[in-house]
């Protein structure tokens, strides 16, 4: 079998961005399917919450970065908002979500690095990403960049997959990660090694905690997260800190 590729061997942050683009690009065709399959429907319910987390307001200008094919973005729209900007790096990925919402004006999808991203600071009320902190190389930068672009008062919502801690449930979690999701991905997406790197990501993650004390070097205050899914998945959510101008206008007002 075809050695499968690991975090710990890529050499430069260069490798490991090349490598995720030119995966996510391959396993677009098949990557919504794969994403209910693997999580048996319930990352729909995941993204529902990511989005109640939001705390939209109608009119609300949303980013979701490192979108995929929309499906968070999608979820926002529910919440009447005046526009979301879909943004990824995977152009392929970015193909399909326009394909997928051709004629809703309220969607926008951009190509965009979530590490440099092309807006200006304060530009949305709320920026979310659905699973994808663990394919980024530069967490702390990422993070950064969230936090710029949301105005003050807004939020950062982050969904993930999270390393499951010592219990009776882990052995069977590793098991269906890193022998059944590889399987199911080589027939279904014709890609097993790409779903073979998703358990290697997830192990090596960051634990909850360890996101949450990121997001609040970031600048992120009231940073808070919440286990689903038997602590499978992780729903991280934070506020970015309002100026004093904005304080005391809110205030007065």
């Amino acid at each position: 079998m075809k050695d499968q590729p690991s975090l710990v061997q890529f050499d430069s942050r260069e490798e490991k961005a090349k490598f995720v683009r030119k995966m996510f690009d391959r396993i677009s065709p098949r990557y919504d399917l794969m994403n209910r399959l693997m999580t048996l429907g319930q990352d729909m319910h995941w993204r529902r919450l990511a989005i109640d987390k939001a705390n939209l307001h109608n009119g609300a200008m949303v980013l979701d970065i490192a979108c995929g094919t929309g499906d968070l973005a999608g979820t926002a729209l529910k919440k009447q908002p005046r526009q979301v900007v879909a943004a990824d790096f995977s152009l392929e990925m970015l193909r399909r979500g326009r394909a997928r919402f051709d004629g809703e004006a309220r969607i926008r999808f951009l190509g965009a690095d979530g590490l440099l991203m092309p807006f200006g600071g304060s530009s949305f009320d709320a920026v979310l990403t659905g699973f994808s902190m663990r394919n980024v190389v530069d967490i702390d930068a990422f993070l950064r960049e969230m936090t710029r672009v949301v105005r003050p008062g807004g939020r950062v919502v982050i969904l993930e997959i999270t390393p499951l801690k010592k219990s009776l449930l882990r052995p069977l979690f590793q098991f269906y990660f890193s022998r059944v999701v590889p399987f199911i991905g080589g027939i279904l997406a014709k890609d097993r090694e790409a779903y073979t790197y998703l358990p290697q990501s997830v192990e090596i993650f960051l634990r909850p905690e360890e996101l949450a004390e990121r997001m609040r070097a970031a600048g992120l205050q009231a940073v808070q997260y919440k286990l689903l899914s038997m602590s499978t998945v992780a729903l991280h959510w934070g506020t970015v800190a309002e100026t004093e101008t904005a304080a005391k206008q809110n205030t007065d007002s």
